[in-house]
């Protein structure tokens, strides 16, 4: 059996691997570098703590512990797994939180409401003053490296002789005999048995090529759902290995002892088009809101500023399925990419292998959203607590 997957981020070369793995001849396209999309601009939280509906948080429940196995397994270190605190202070997010909680419980996600002295004990340099309300522990989330997660996925990939095409695209998909052919830029053309589409953003524009219509939820302007800033400081000298969440600030550490800073609150003006400097507006509020939230982060800077793109499919949910129409092409396509992506190249690669549907899956399948009209109307916004 011969495949092609299309697109090298973190969903991709899981999928590649896994299909390595069942000894399948896999080749990946890429269009630029290894990672340089949607996966090089995650703030990598790895969790199910605010994914609806159920369905949505049982596939990533699913996917956070197949991370934790797979980094448990293979030694990896990509993955930090000291769970999250979530802090809630002001009086809309304490009522949020409260029915998050009663929620996750229900559905059996370890969460609980711990004490100020408690998450001191976590967190030693978490600011904790007379405003702070209620403060939540998941032990069992976690946050990911990226781009360690890539460099295990290729390495991996290069010992099971899955093939690596990059800065070369798909230009396009025809079938010729049965087999799905693909042309690629410099004039290449690759035969095989199933196509993985897995380019995040871009799966919208390339299935067209398919002519199919799938929906994606496409960046128009400052400030969507699509986007959003991310900002890494220098090394500072602040005891914090997990995730803290605030009503106004999000902060996990980013190795040598830099963290990375998230506030969905400013994401107004982020834009992809006009990123600003590290000395920006932007970038000292979310200095300021450090400053209040850790102590020992006086001397913080901003050294880097992004503007991250999600991949999010029109009605927000994950699309993992072959299209009923051409069930050679396999198709993967989700906001929760970071946390999704071990499962998902399981899950995936059994199916195309030929194993029975896998369940989880089923709620998710691209046949949903075939044919439906791009303009779906603004996503709901994002709550504390999400990327």
């Amino acid at each position: 059996m011969e495949a092609v997957v299309i697109g090298a981020g973190v969903i991709g070369l899981s999928v590649a691997t896994e299909l390595g793995r069942r000894g399948v001849n896999v080749t990946v396209v890429e269009q630029g570098t290894p990672g340089a999309g949607t996966s090089a601009a995650s703030y990598g939280w790895v969790n199910a703590n605010n994914k609806e509906p159920c369905a949505y948080h049982e596939l990533n429940h699913a996917g956070l512990e197949a991370h934790r196995k797979l980094a448990q397994t293979t030694g990896g270190t990509w993955l930090q797994a000291g769970g999250h605190l979530e802090v809630a202070t002001d009086p809309a997010h304490q009522e949020e939180l409260a029915r998050r909680l009663s929620r996750l419980c229900d559905l059996g996600y370890e969460a609980e409401l711990i004490t100020h002295a408690q998450a001191r004990e976590l967190i030693p340099d978490l600011i904790t003053g007379p405003d702070a309300g209620p403060i939540a522990y998941f032990p069992r989330e976690a946050y990911c490296f990226p781009q360690l997660y890539l460099a295990h996925l290729l390495s991996t990939a290069a010992d099971l002789g899955v093939k690596v095409i990059s800065g070369n695209a798909v230009q396009t998909i025809d079938v010729a005999g049965g087999r799905p052919v693909l042309g690629l830029a410099d004039g290449t053309v690759l035969s095989c048995n199933h196509v993985v589409s897995c380019v995040g953003r871009w799966t919208q524009s390339l299935l067209k090529q398919a002519d199919v219509t799938l929906p994606m939820t496409e960046f128009e302007h400052a400030g969507d759902a699509t986007v959003g800033y991310l900002a890494v400081t220098n090394p500072l000298p602040v005891s914090l290995a997990r995730l803290l969440t605030t009503s106004q600030l999000n902060i996990r550490p980013d190795g040598g002892g830099r963290l990375m800073l998230q506030a969905l609150g400013l994401d107004a003006t982020a834009d992809p088009r006009d990123i600003p400097a590290t000395d920006a507006p932007v970038a000292k509020e979310l200095l300021g809101r450090l400053n209040k939230a850790l102590s020992n982060t006086s001397a913080a800077a901003v050294v880097e500023l992004r503007v991250g793109r999600r991949a999010i499919p029109a009605d927000g949910l994950t699309v993992a399925g072959p299209l009923p129409s051409a069930p050679w092409l396999y198709v993967l396509a989700t906001h929760s990419g970071i946390t999704l992506a071990p499962l998902l190249g399981d899950l995936a690669a059994k199916e195309i292998h030929g194993a029975s549907a896998q369940s989880l899956l089923a709620p998710f399948r691209p046949d949903r959203l075939l044919g439906r009209p791009a303009d779906r109307g603004p996503l709901p916004p994002r709550r504390p607590g999400q990327q």
